[in-house]
């Protein structure tokens, strides 16, 4: 009788609740961001690499690398300083998020989740929300240093911030890359290793350090419409950075469109991949 009672008073759960599956949301979120946080060693090397990697492109590369019309190596700094927080936002994003998903792939974490009454994606969007936060400290992190070293902001906070913006939309939308491919692998070692395969020519096939008219011509044509290429380019416009890449490419000259653009489809093209070998990975 006091079962029935105690059973009758408790809410039904309705999985298809938008308030519940965003309540569901937030609970992994901050059960990954805690979860981080009770980790020193994770929170201080990752807000102290992109410190010394700032330094090291600032100090010692600078004036190792040409740049038509920058003049000398302060020139170059503010030229590649946006490819920098766009290399570090992606490496950052996509490597936790995939060694992470792997973790709790292997530690049976993820099965826990799945027998419990809340939404299909909320463990996966809770992951990527989680390194977003992450993204705003190392972000902010690197914007000091880089202040330190000579950058700046020439066309005000609005458009600085929508710089910031893209930034962090374009590390979220690759951070669902790296959930699948947490989700696809064995084991967390895995993970990390297969991040090189795709990071490596996403970002330095770019014109995150050296500008596309430079390069031959396939290799152009790709830097020109890398999704990254497109973030870094509007980021340098937004923030008023000088040294923009000589191209009359249609992705250099719409390239705050064409950042968004990718982004929403990276967005949804690997959530829509993650989702379904979320589901697909207990059977």
């Amino acid at each position: 009788m006091n079962v029935s009672a105690t059973a009758s008073s408790v809410p039904e759960l309705r999985p298809g609740s938008a308030a519940k599956s965003l309540r569901d949301v937030l609970v992994v979120t901050r059960r990954n961001v805690i979860r981080t946080i009770r980790i020193p060693e994770v929170v201080v090397l990752s807000l102290v690499q992109p410190i010394v990697f700032v330094l090291l492109f600032a100090y010692i590369f600078a004036g190792s690398f040409s740049l038509p019309g920058a003049a000398n190596a302060a020139a170059y700094r503010e030229y590649m300083m946006p490819g920098f927080f766009a290399q570090t936002i992606a490496f950052a994003t996509a490597g936790n998020s995939s060694v992470s998903m792997a973790n709790d792939m292997q530690s049976g974490m993820v099965d826990r989740f799945r027998s419990l009454p809340m939404a299909r994606g909320a463990l996966l969007t809770g992951r990527t929300l989680a390194d977003l936060v992450q993204n705003v400290m190392v972000m902010t992190v690197m914007v000091l240093c880089a202040l330190l070293v000579g950058w700046r902001i020439h066309h005000g906070a609005l458009r600085a911030a929508a710089a910031f913006a893209l930034l962090l939309l374009m590390g979220y939308a690759l951070s669902w890359v790296g959930v699948v491919i947490g989700l696809s692998v064995r084991a967390p070692e895995a993970a990390a290793t297969s991040n090189f395969l795709w990071l490596f020519p996403l970002t330095f096939l770019s014109n995150a350090f050296v500008a596309p008219s430079t390069l031959p011509t396939v290799l152009r044509w790709a830097a020109e419409w890398n999704p990254l290429s497109a973030t870094v380019q509007a980021t340098r416009q937004l923030f008023g950075n000088p040294g923009l890449a000589a191209t009359g490419a249609w992705p250099a000259q719409h390239p705050v469109l064409v950042s968004l653009s990718w982004s929403v489809l990276i967005a949804v093209v690997g959530r829509t991949l993650a989702v379904r070998r979320y589901r697909s990975a207990g059977t």
